[in-house]
Order: C-alpha cells, then structure tokens, then sequence
C-alpha cells in the first residue's frame, strides 16, 4: 500500500536506527555501552519519584492545555535565581523539549518557510521542521574552531523573506559549545534587522564547565518581543522520560497562537507535571554535584579519546556530548560493524553517525557523537572497545 510521501521522506534518527542491531547484540551476549543517547545514569531527585508514587487522583483528568497552574507559577522561582524575570503568563507547558520546538515552528512559519541553523545541530530537529513542513538552511560550524558561532554575515546571506527564525542550542547538544553574550547579542541585533524571531534550546543550561559563564537568551529584555526559549526538565534533573518541557516567550502574540496547538493535542500529562513540581524543589545542590560529575566524564572522555591514533576530538564546554572525527571511512558502518561484527571481551559500544546531524550532505561522515552519560569505568570500557574496534574495522574493513 502506498505511504505518505511527508512520511517516506523521514529519516530514521541516527540516535536510534541502529537500535536493532544493539538488541541483537545483547541476545548475543554482548554488552552494549550506550554513548549514541543523551540517557544519563544519574539518579532522577528522590522527591520526584515519591511525588509520582503519592499521586492520590482518584481520576487522571484533563488538565489546562497551557500547563498546569502550579508548576507555571513555579518555573519563574527557578528562572529567578538566575536572573531572568519570567511570569507564569510567559510560560507554556509542553510535553518535552521537542514539542516546544514543534510549537515553535508551526506558530512562526508557513509551510516551505527556512529557519536558519548552525550544522551540526541536534538531527531530531530535522524531524520537526519536516512535520511543520519548515526548511532548514545551515551555517556549517567546524570542529577546527571548537565550533563556534560562524560570522554573523554567514547568517545575513542566508537571510530571505521566507526566514522565519533563527534556531540555536546552548549550551550545543551535539557539539558542547556554548554560545557567549557577544555572540547572541550579534544574533538577535541582526534578528531584529530583519524582524526575524531567535529561538534558543537551553536544556542543557546548567551544565556549563572550566567556569564557562551561560548567558539565558531570556536576560535580553530589550529584544524580548522576538525570543523564544525552550526548555525541559528531562536532562537537568535525569527525568528524560517524563516529557515535561516548556516554550517560554515574552511575546504575547506568539503564545496566544501557540496555544491553539497546546489545545489541539489537549494538555500536556498531569502526572508528569506533578513530577516536574517537586523537582524544582531539589535543593541547589543537587545540580552543582551533577554538573561537577559530568564535567569529570567529560575529563575523563576527552583525555581517552586524543590517545587514540588518529582521533580528533575538542573540550566541549558544556551539555554532556561531543563531536569526535575518526580515522574510517563511514562512521554508519562503523557504528554498525561495532554493534554486528565486533566485541572486546564481550563487550562493544554504540554511538550515533554524525551526518545526519548536518543538513549540507557529505558532511560529518567521519564523525560520531559521543554522549558521556556514564561512570568513569564504564567510559573507560568504551573507550578502550573504541580503540580496539577502529583497529578491527581498519583492518577487516578498510583493508588498511
């Protein structure tokens, strides 16, 4: 039976595709370090689950489409200890991160408008762009650079009439840049030039190390009329699963249109967001002893990755990922040769391809993203199925 051409022309996430060959690999008997997905291993706050194991409802009923009251009222405490003044009337409750993205393109654009992207870029956003039926127009960031922002004029050219935004992630998930005052106060100067909205992914917000200061797209009060943020609570407080996120704007106009989707899919799930509300009662402390974890693994990663031949790999500053190029021809195959053909010791690694998180095609066929979301011996097995595996593959592979 013939499919949809809007759905034959989704790809696969390269976080997950190669999934299949992973389950195999554990019906083999091999164990699998999972370093292809933003899944941490650190304990979700005590509270929150005890808050989902208290829930009393005697019915799990609808809910407000925007949100629950409670936690709107309770996310501008949150935004406050950093600065930011955010009312409950700014916030709109989503189910995770990637609906509010959603939301965000659907509100902003037409279908076949551009939204403009520094590559690489978190490839699960090529999906939401092709739902809203958006194009995404790159600006190519490199790894020589510590992928930094390119030029703002880089930016400008790409600038038509049917750009509807700007999108960054910061700090970057996939690459661990994080954007600088200068260079978002650049983006949303030329926003404003061209009266185009900027759209910033802070999920990763609290996770900035060497004391790299994060600087919220929120603290520009005097461009506010044309900010979007997103945000979720799945990565700062090991909540992935819960799907709770939010689409913050001053921007009246924009929540108001944005809310017609909220309504359309009902509301976001009450349960969830009862979790959510007792998580951002964890003590600050929590999120310091997080942060200096990851910021150790990161150590840790990128130290065991340069001794590897051939290997080139940059100091994320923030998020838990990193890009690294390897000494192969396609990283798909390798990816999938690590899970199919090869195991140390009954071990193997998966990882997730890179080129799929580029939009400009040829790019990224060498590189992998790395998420460094497990403990230090863990990372050290991985690293070490890694080096042994580039070996493998060269050899069986690449005849090298």
């Amino acid at each position: 039976m013939q499919m949809s051409n809007r759905i034959t022309a989704f790809q696969c996430s390269p976080i997950r595709r190669l999934s299949p060959y992973a389950r195999d690999a554990v019906r083999r008997g091999v164990k699998v370090y999972h370093l292809n997905i933003g899944q941490p291993d650190i304990k979700t706050p005590p509270q929150v689950i005890e808050a989902v194991q208290q829930y009393d409802h005697s019915i799990i009923a609808y809910g407000n489409s925007e949100g629950l009251q409670e936690l709107r009222e309770a996310l501008p405490l949150y935004y406050k200890k950093y600065g930011l003044n955010v009312d409950s009337e700014d916030i709109l409750v989503t189910t995770g991160g990637s609906e509010a993205l959603q939301f965000a393109f659907m509100t902003l654009c037409d279908p076949y408008d551009e939204i403009i992207i520094p590559e690489p870029y978190y490839t699960n956003v090529a999906s939401f762009a092709h739902s809203a039926m958006v194009n995404l127009v790159p600006v190519t960031s490199k790894m020589e650079e510590g992928f930094s922002l390119p030029d703002i004029s880089e930016f400008e050219k790409r600038i038509t009439r049917k750009t509807g935004a700007i999108l960054l992630c910061s700090p970057n998930n996939p690459t661990g840049h994080v954007y600088t005052k200068d260079e978002l106060l650049q983006l949303l100067q030329l926003c404003e030039k061209h009266d185009i909205f900027l759209i910033v992914d802070e999920v990763y917000r609290e996770f900035c190390y060497d004391g790299k200061e994060f600087t919220s797209i929120l603290s520009f009060e005097e461009f506010s009329d044309r900010i979007i943020c997103v945000d979720s609570f799945s990565k700062r407080y090991s909540m992935c699963g819960s799907r709770i996120g939010a689409l913050v704007s001053k921007n009246k106009e924009v929540l108001e249109h944005a809310l017609k989707l909220a309504q359309a899919r009902l509301c976001p799930p009450d349960i969830e967001q009862v979790a959510a509300c007792a998580a951002l009662k964890t003590d600050d402390s929590y999120l310091c002893e997080v942060r200096s974890e990851y910021e150790r693994r990161r150590d840790f990663i990128v130290n065991a990755l340069k001794k590897i031949d051939g290997v080139k790999v940059g100091n994320p500053k923030g998020a838990f990922y990193l890009v690294a190029e390897l000494p192969i021809d396609d990283a798909e195959r390798f990816a999938t040769f690590m899970l199919q053909d090869f195991d140390l010791n009954g071990e193997t690694v998966m990882v997730a391809p890179c080129e799929d998180f580029y939009v400009t095609e040829g790019l990224g066929r060498r590189q992998v993203r790395i998420a460094y979301v497990l403990n230090t011996d863990d990372l050290a097995k991985a690293a070490a199925c890694i080096e042994a595996g580039l070996k493998a593959y060269r050899s069986q592979v690449m005849g090298l």
